[in-house]
């Protein structure tokens, strides 16, 4: 889009203008978010420009992105009062939690990139690419107009971004682009295999016991072409995972051929529901979220629900019919 070149020009030109670096994201960063930060961050540490990661709501890093560099990580509290902070994978700057709420006011240029499709906006440089398949692709747009290359712990981290969002390569989202990039960074150093084992081919024992309990519930409401299925806290306490360790249960309910929506209700330990929504191709679940309070992208959505389960998945049904 060329609304997003010229935002990247002008962040690409205001990072290189600079002296201190901040990258975040939303919190409870995704491969995405937190691949973007950190490329972003580990490329400018190795031109010696000072560069930290931080995200809010008490970030703790998931064991299944134990194999990032994460030495830039720090708290908010640490993050002082950067020249530039970068806001990868969020339009909306409550996403980024309240402790990262003075950091952003405190630096001197706030660059917002991000490829989804709604959202308020902030900072005072705005890139909104929805048609990226990944703001980790937008970073490495970003990298190369500055004329930084590319470490390999960087473009590890890039490679996260755009393997996670887009589904290993396998969701609508892939473009020539991705896949271009992708290789790309392969030759800069990434490790597609570390990734793929990590982040899909690891998974604790107790997972297999609440993937048993989830897809034994799983029902098929064909008039909706949907299938739903929930994960209870109760689930994660009897199988000692946590709910971190459940994100993938969504990929494991959306196979069956049946359905063009597939829904998991993962609740809340406040008793609240958190929807995770993927289609095939036609339903866009962005939609549907965006008018739950939530959002995503047009094959993968998400949102919050104060109330009972079934209210829920009638509200999603409701939402289909029309």
């Amino acid at each position: 889009m060329p609304g997003a070149s010229r935002g990247l020009t002008d962040a690409a030109r205001a990072i290189r203008e600079s002296g201190t670096l901040v990258a975040t994201g939303h919190v409870k960063p995704d491969g995405d978010a937190l691949g973007s930060a950190l490329g972003l961050a580990l490329a400018a540490r190795a031109v010696g420009l000072p560069a930290r990661v931080c995200f809010g709501e008490g970030f703790v890093l998931g064991r299944h992105f134990g194999f990032l560099d994460t030495r830039q990580v720090v708290d908010p509290g640490e993050a002082g009062a950067p020249d530039v902070l970068v806001a990868f994978d969020c339009n909306d700057p409550d996403r980024l939690g309240a402790e990262l709420a003075p950091v952003v006011e405190a630096a001197g240029t706030v660059v917002m990139i991000d490829h989804h499709v709604a959202g308020p906006g902030f900072g005072d440089i705005r890139v909104s690419d929805p048609d990226a398949p990944a703001a980790a692709l937008l970073c490495y747009r970003l990298i190369r107009l500055i004329g930084w290359a590319v470490p390999p712990e960087a473009a590890t981290a890039l490679l996260l971004g755009l393997v996670t969002d887009t589904g290993r390569f396998q969701y609508g989202n892939t473009n020539p682009e991705a896949l271009r990039a992708a290789a790309e960074l392969v030759e800069a150093g990434a490790r597609p295999e570390v990734i793929g084992q990590a982040v899909y081919e690891s998974v604790p024992f107790g997972y297999l016991g609440v993937a048993g309990a989830v897809l034994a519930r799983a029902t098929l409401e064909p008039e909706h072409s949907l299938v739903w299925s929930y994960l209870t806290q109760d689930d994660l306490g009897r199988h000692r995972i946590g709910m971190e360790d459940a994100d993938s249960l969504i990929d494991d309910v959306r196979v069956a051929r049946e359905a063009e929506v597939a829904l998991l209700l993962k609740e809340q330990p406040g008793g609240e529901w958190k929807l995770s929504l993927r289609s095939r191709r036609r339903v866009d679940v962005a939609a549907i979220a965006e008018m739950m309070g939530g959002g995503g992208h047009h094959r993968a959505a998400g949102c919050s629900f104060s109330g009972t389960r079934d209210e829920a998945v009638e509200a999603v049904k409701k939402r289909l019919a029309g």
